[in-house]
């Protein structure tokens, strides 16, 4: 189990407690069972008097958020959180969740969902001895900065939490973290799943060679840089680089539109191609990218996204998958997918329950993330492990 001996020396800050937001329910069941096979395992190892609530079926607590006729709402949780480590599990990008104002069926939006996520905060506080808050995708968080005359939703949002008593927000490839100086006060955990795009990839690809003569890893925009630097330095192959132009006179649905993506790199003739990036919204960025590196004789792209919103449809990746434009696209498992999606022969999940599980467990001893933060080891691990198995 991971992080074994960091944990069997130290004690829990209370008894752990999950409460699942409506749409979050899959990943909190998930997460669940591995929190209990690694209590289980943990429990054995510990010595001294047993904690009450260490071991148990099921840490998740029933909550719910109904609603009036009208639309208005209310939280309600329905078991004791008194004097637990409660930690707040929210989807807000689950569009597929609806409910009823005056006979007309609403999808709920990103504001619908957090405003559920301050009515069950509000239900605990005062109550439980912890709250923190797991959002994998943080939100509002692409609206991280003022540019002109514009509000700062996300600092607002992060600041609000804090007022309302969390202790910790765990989110996953923030859009930009520094948004998190907002609130220095209080713990952000910011994780990356890059260890889980490799593993879904080399599953996925057993013929994938990774190494420099095959393989290069490509940002599609200056933003992105960070993840493609330590993606390939871990790799130990070449990086490159796309920025885009845009047109800063117009604005088309809340964003300049892009007039052309330039390159900035080696050669990727003959390589297979990793493009990595936090999300794919409409997907016309990501797309454009794959087609120009395939333009320039790459051999196969694989695209690898933490969040696959896909705003736009799959028509657009349906098409570029028959032309041999992209061959696989991974996103995690952290928010809502349509199942059109996951029946998509070229789609490759990025699991992310047992990692999940391991965060949550680490903070519920109280002891440091670095370790389950940095997987530099377990990737080293995993390319051993692919390299000895061709």
């Amino acid at each position: 189990m991971v992080n074994l001996d960091l944990l069997k020396k130290s004690i829990p800050v209370a008894p752990l407690k999950i409460a699942a937001l409506p749409g979050c329910e899959r990943l909190s069941e998930t997460v669940d069972k591995h929190l209990a096979e690694y209590r289980q395992i943990l429990a054995k190892e510990k010595s001294g008097l047993p904690f009450a609530g260490y071991i148990e079926d099921s840490f998740l607590i029933e909550c719910e958020c109904p609603r009036f006729g009208t639309g208005e709402a209310k939280g309600r949780i329905k078991d004791s959180v008194r004097g637990t480590d409660l930690f707040i599990m929210c989807d807000v990008l689950n569009y597929s969740m609806t409910y009823t104002v005056c006979g007309y069926e609403n999808h709920m939006s990103p504001d619908d969902h957090f405003q559920n996520l301050k009515r069950i905060i509000s239900a605990a506080t005062g109550k439980a001895h912890r709250i923190n808050v797991i959002m994998p995708f943080l939100y509002e968080s692409r609206q991280h900065k003022r540019s002109q005359r514009e509000s700062l939703d996300c600092a607002l949002a992060l600041k609000e939490l804090s007022d309302m008593g969390v202790s910790n927000i765990i989110t996953f490839d923030a859009h930009d973290p520094r948004v998190q100086n907002a609130i220095p006060l209080k713990g952000f955990d910011n994780y990356m799943p890059t260890y889980q795009f490799l593993q879904a990839l080399v599953s996925s690809v057993p013929d994938l060679l990774l190494d420099n003569e095959h393989m290069m890893i490509i940002s599609p925009d200056e933003g992105a840089m960070s993840r493609a630097v330590y993606f390939s330095n871990v790799l130990g192959v070449d990086m490159g680089m796309f920025y885009k132009r845009r047109d800063y006179s117009t604005v088309v649905n809340g964003k300049n539109p892009i007039v052309a993506h330039e390159f900035l790199g080696d050669s990727v003739e003959g390589k297979d191609v990793i493009i990595i990036d936090d999300m794919i919204s409409s997907g016309e960025s990501m797309l454009d990218v794959a087609k120009q590196v395939k333009q320039r004789k790459a051999n196969r792209v694989f695209i690898c996204t933490t969040f696959g919103l896909f705003t736009e449809g799959l028509e657009k990746f349906d098409e570029y998958h028959r032309q041999g434009w992209i061959e696989k696209v991974i996103t995690t498992d952290l928010t809502y997918r349509p199942p059109e999606l996951l029946s998509r022969s070229y789609y490759e999940e990025a699991r992310m329950g047992k990692y999940l599980a391991s965060i949550i467990d680490i903070l519920n001893h109280d002891v440091s993330v670095e370790k389950v933060r940095s997987t530099t080891a377990k990737i080293t691990q995993l390319l051993e492990s692919h390299q000895s198995a061709k």
